[in-house]
């Protein structure tokens, strides 16, 4: 095997990993939330607080969303490979937006989860101390309101997705399972509706890694 074809295999084997691992690590990262089943938003930093202080799962939870963002950015530059014929523009334009929202995703773990695992480690009577600090990091004060842009990631990708059923690379069933999945991710921290969410990418993700590995991820025949 020459060096060339054994990059164009690794190429080919770790993007197929990056389709079928990525919305694997978002499910998993979403069950280990300790409230799971729980539909309210948390807006109080205190009620905030009692949900990760010393919670090794809550904080590990969160790292693996933070680490699915360079596979999320592989699978969406893979995508937008297919910039020719119908769909071209959707394909590209939503890769485009979701590889941004996948840049914001990385924002947001490391301000709003990193951080939390250094308040973490102090002693309860300084910690206590941090209430207002955690409730401005809550209410996006200053200019965390940038994360807010995150639903790139899940407008974009539908926009990929959208395109690619176009494009003839995905069916129209499969596409939906994509978008649905995607656009339940708006539901934010409510992780019940965000694990649903990322079952179904799973669904749809997963038969694109497994194509990619077979080196059979291109348009249907027409």
């Amino acid at each position: 095997m020459s060096e060339l074809s054994g990059v164009q295999e690794a190429r080919r084997i770790g993007t197929a990993l990056a389709f079928i691992i990525f919305p694997i690590m978002l499910l998993a990262g979403f069950l280990l939330h300790p409230n799971l089943l729980s539909l309210e938003l948390v807006t109080d930093a205190e009620i905030w607080a009692k949900e990760f202080r010393g919670s090794f799962m809550f904080h590990f939870g969160h790292l693996l969303v933070l680490f699915t963002v360079p596979l999320i950015i592989v699978v969406g530059v893979r995508c937008m490979r297919y910039t020719t014929g119908p769909g071209s523009w959707l394909v590209f334009l939503g890769g485009v937006m979701g590889v941004f929202g996948a840049f914001i995703l990385a924002v947001d773990k490391g301000a709003l989860t990193l951080v939390l695992t250094a308040f973490d480690t102090l002693p309860d009577p300084e910690f206590a101390g941090l209430y207002p600090a955690l409730q401005v990091l809550l209410d996006r004060g200053g200019w965390l309101w940038l994360v807010q842009l995150l639903l790139f990631l899940p407008l974009g990708f539908s926009l990929q997705a959208l395109g690619l059923a176009r494009a003839g690379i995905i069916g129209r069933h499969q596409a939906t399972v994509i978008i649905v999945g995607l656009l339940l991710l708006l539901a934010g921290d409510i992780e019940v509706i965000t694990s649903v969410g990322a079952l179904l990418m799973c669904i749809g993700y997963i038969p694109l890694g497994v194509r990619q590995l077979r080196g059979t991820l291109e348009p249907a025949a027409r």
